[in-house]
């Protein structure tokens, strides 16, 4: 049997279980009919033989994907229940997430790369020449900057303490979510605008860096950035990451189509942005309560060593199991793709 004559012969069942697990999961649980699971079942165990069938034969990425995607909605319908929303976001953050990230590390890295020499170069410069800092910041904003880390934020912590700071926290989200959002929609000009934001920012912040470190002050800012810095900056590389992926889908489309492919990256994409947005949120709130904090540097360095340890073994192991291998939130080992058309995977 060849390519085309399969595809003829099986497209209807295909379709069948289309719609049926388009009806099933617009219904309750509850509301579901006996011959309904039946037939699911039944489709359901002719499609992964179908899968196996293409996989071995080797009949092209876009049918496998298209039949991938049919047997792990089927799956969920046959052996999940729907799950609610706060489960469905909280399995995602502590499996999906990790997982997906280490999936697509390369653009990790490349964005890392990206927001890090630039970062350094301009730290390296603006400690040893603060005159070639102001060239690119804003003397006055400069020496605001100083003043900020010139002494220690809070001495003791009272009403006040709690007043500013729940009113900096909200300010904090708001500011790193946008950044990181501009980090990520500005990938949809080809992965561009992602790279010059990241370059951008590197820059600015390090040449920030540079210039409290060559007035003395480099305790106080150290101190106070290590605990939130850690979900703050991997956040923003990982939303880098998901604009370069975003561009990646169009710029390189593969053997998809460059809608399909747009589609299949843009998913990831978006998750990968919306598991930084989440990071951003915790960074927001170390940054409002605990950063500031009339602590001893010595403690705030000790926890904020412990968060960047935390935030790498998040990432490295998350989503993994005893043995090291990967697995889904509900323990199983399948693959999930983005759907397509029968008729597009001829």
């Amino acid at each position: 049997m060849n390519r085309e004559r399969f595809i003829r012969q099986r497209r209807a069942d295909w379709q069948q279980l289309e719609t049926l697990l388009t009806g099933m999961k617009n219904r309750r649980l509850s509301r579901w009919s006996g011959s309904d699971v039946t037939r699911l079942s039944g489709l359901y165990r002719s499609v992964c033989y179908d899968l196996s069938l293409v996989q071995s034969r080797e009949w092209g990425a876009r049918l496998e994907q298209y039949l991938n995607d049919l047997v792990a909605q089927g799956h969920n319908c046959l052996y999940r229940s729907p799950p609610r929303s706060i489960d469905t976001a909280l399995k995602f953050l502590s499996h999906g997430f990790p997982q997906l990230l280490r999936k697509r590390k390369n653009f990790f890295f490349v964005s890392l790369a990206l927001f890090a020499v630039p970062f350094l170069i301009a730290m390296i410069i603006a400690t040893n020449d603060p005159v070639v800092a102001e060239q690119i910041i804003d003397k006055t904003q400069m020496e605001q900057a100083g003043e900020s880390y010139s002494k220690d934020l809070y001495k003791d912590i009272d009403a006040n303490y709690a007043e500013e700071r729940t009113f900096m926290t909200g300010f904090y989200v708001w500011n790193n979510v946008g950044i990181a959002f501009r980090c990520f929609a500005l990938g949809a000009f080809f992965g561009a605008g992602t790279v010059v934001t990241l370059l951008f920012n590197g820059i600015m912040l390090g040449a920030v860096c540079g210039y409290i470190i060559n007035q003395g002050f480099s305790d106080n800012f150290f101190s106070f950035a290590i605990s939130h810095g850690s979900f703050e900056l991997t956040a923003i590389v990982i939303s880098g990451a998901a604009g370069l992926l975003l561009g990646w889908g169009m710029i390189h489309p593969g053997e998809l189509s460059r809608r399909e492919s747009l589609r299949v990256h843009g998913i990831d994409a978006i998750k990968l942005a919306s598991g930084a947005g989440a990071m951003l949120v915790i960074a927001a709130l170390i940054e409002g309560y605990f950063s500031p904090m009339a602590l001893p540097h010595s403690v705030k360095y000790v926890v904020g060593t412990m968060m960047w340890g935390l935030v790498f073994v998040y990432l490295v192991q998350g989503g993994r199991n005893a043995s090291g291998t990967e697995t889904t939130a509900d323990g199983h080992r399948h693959e999930v793709s983005t759907a397509h058309s029968a008729e597009d995977s001829e």
